[in-house]
C-alpha cells in the first residue's frame, strides 16, 4: 500500500508484451493475491509489433508448468499519457527504460528511480529497471523469445526471485 491508502499500481514493460512483462505481471498478481497485498498490476510493451497477440505459447507453458494461471492476455503498447497513472514502472531492459524516460519527458511526467521504501510510492511514478530490485543481479532481463525452453525457465527464475522484493516494497 502506498501513502495514498489505495492499491499500489505497478506496470511491467518489455518489448512486445508477450513474454517477460506478461510473465512478471502474472506472477506478481498471483503472488500478491496469495499474500493479501492490494496491488493493481498490468503490463505493456514499448513496441506495437505484437499488439493484440496473446502471451507467447512458450511463456504460457512455463507459467502453467510452474503452477501459475495463464492470463487471458492481449499485448498492448504503452501510451505516454498513462505514465503518470502508475506508482512503479518496471522496465525489463535499459533500452525499455530509455524509451520510458523519453516518453515521460515528452509528456512532462516527473519520475524517480527505484524506490527504497513503500513511503516513496504514491508520490509520482518511479521508473526503474526490473532487476534493480533483484537481490542477486542487475542489468537486463534477457529476452527469452529468441531462445528455447531453458531461456523461458531462466526468465521465470529471475521473476520469481524479484517478486518477493516487490511485495516487500509495497506492503
Amino acid at each position: 500500500m502506498n501513502t495514498n491508502d489505495r492499491p499500489t499500481r505497478i506496470l511491467m514493460v518489455c518489448t512486445g508484451n508477450i513474454c517477460r512483462s506478461t510473465m512478471a505481471h502474472a506472477v506478481l498478481e498471483q503472488a500478491a493475491a496469495r499474500a493479501g497485498v492490494d496491488v493493481i498490476v498490468d503490463s505493456a510493451g514499448v513496441s506495437d509489433e505484437e499488439q493484440g497477440n496473446p502471451i507467447d505459447r512458450r511463456a504460457a507453458r512455463v507459467l502453467r508448468d510452474a503452477g501459475y494461471t495463464v492470463p487471458d492476455h492481449r499485448a498492448r503498447q504503452i501510451r505516454a499519457g498513462e505514465l503518470g497513472e502508475w506508482d512503479l514502472i518496471l522496465a525489463m531492459t535499459s533500452r525499455h527504460l530509455n524509451v520510458l524516460e523519453r516518453l515521460a519527458e515528452r509528456v512532462g511526467v516527473e519520475h524517480e528511480g527505484a524506490p527504497a521504501s513503500a513511503a516513496e510510492l504514491g508520490q509520482g511514478p518511479r521508473v526503474c529497471l526490473y532487476r534493480d530490485l533483484d537481490p542477486e543481479g542487475s542489468g537486463d532481463v534477457p529476452d527469452p523469445w529468441y531462445g528455447g525452453h531453458q531461456d523461458f525457465l531462466d526468465t521465470l527464475e529471475v521473476i520469481e526471485r524479484v517478486t518477493p522484493q516487490i511485495l516487500a516494497l509495497v506492503r
